[in-house]
């Protein structure tokens, strides 16, 4: 009769980032022993690849409230935004944009393309800042999505997610529909500081003992009212800056390098190309008769052929 198995005595946790064990072992408590730490984690190119509006763009574009134009367009900038990072300039056109598109909507139909949204948005996050932020979240340090995004969306993902809270951009409504004007600071640069801080003051947070993880140089001032600041996937600013003050880099996202990947692949296989058709070039032309070997050396089996 086999041996019968032992019984698990709990459920088997996979181990958390290393690194995110060492930070975790700094103590989160001010000295004047009241505050304590927390953990703020920027969307778009840092919990997950790429950016969350694209998915909600798609959701948009199904159920008719954008053309299939503005979809390619947002497409587009998506890519753009994976590979160089986001601008003050496209940032306002996105939010300008977006308040125009949600002028009238009810909340209700926006918060119907949440499945949609999630489905898209849910695979493209990375274990391993899940593993950072969970592992914050065990030592007792509150965890906090903080995007430019809309607030129905950091709340929609803090509560799947698990994490604490979200912060992020919130739209004015009246009687149950949006106005498309913002009921708050724009959460971008030093709009998420205002939010930090609000926060900070209501659950008693000190920022100096505190995280913050983004990827952009317009996160600087968000980077910069923490004690402890992490760039994730940066852009080539942020990394010039991160390096210049000795800041933790992490690099998750894959694509810049399968792009340069392809690239030399294609460069390659066009070299190829360009030789064969070189020595083709090169070649003496075919005339419909057999080449004769050259008589520079005679074999056994020339002998033989000359004989027969």
């Amino acid at each position: 009769m086999p041996p019968r198995s032992r019984p698990r005595t709990g459920p088997r946790r996979q181990p958390a980032d290393a690194a995110a064990q060492r930070l975790l072992t700094d103590a989160h408590v001010s000295p004047n022993g009241r505050h304590r730490a927390a953990a703020f984690f920027d969307l778009d190119k840092t919990l997950m690849a790429g950016s969350s509006g694209i998915f909600f763009a798609r959701a948009a574009y199904e159920t008719g409230m954008i053309s299939r134009g503005r979809l390619a367009r947002d497409a587009y900038e998506n890519l753009r935004f994976r590979l160089r990072g986001s601008t003050d300039e496209r940032a306002d056109d996105v939010r300008r944009r977006v308040g125009r598109m949600i002028a009238g909507a009810r909340v209700r139909d926006l918060q119907r393309l949440s499945p949609r949204v999630l489905a898209g948005v849910l695979p493209r996050l990375y274990p391993q800042m899940l593993a950072r932020a969970y592992a914050h979240q065990d030592a007792g340090v509150p965890i906090y999505i903080i995007t430019a995004a809309s607030q129905e969306m950091a709340d929609l993902l803090a509560h799947v997610l698990a994490f604490d809270g979200g912060l992020g951009s919130r739209s004015e409504v009246v009687d149950g529909r949006y106005t498309g004007r913002p009921a708050g600071p724009f959460n971008y640069r030093e709009g998420k500081v205002i939010s930090m801080r609000e926060l900070a003051e209501r659950e008693d947070i000190d920022l100096q003992a505190s995280y913050a993880y983004s990827d952009s140089e317009s996160d600087l001032p968000m980077l910069r009212a923490v004690g402890n600041p992490v760039v994730v996937n940066p852009d080539s600013e942020l990394r010039r800056i991160a390096l210049a003050q000795g800041w933790e880099i992490l690099h998750l996202d894959r694509l810049g390098r399968r792009l340069k990947v392809l690239a030399a692949l294609g460069a390659g296989a066009a070299l190829a190309s360009l030789g064969k058709a070189v020595r083709e070039r090169g070649s003496p032309p075919a005339t419909g008769l057999r080449a004769v070997a050259p008589a520079s050396r005679s074999t056994p089996a020339r002998r033989a052929v000359r004989r027969g």
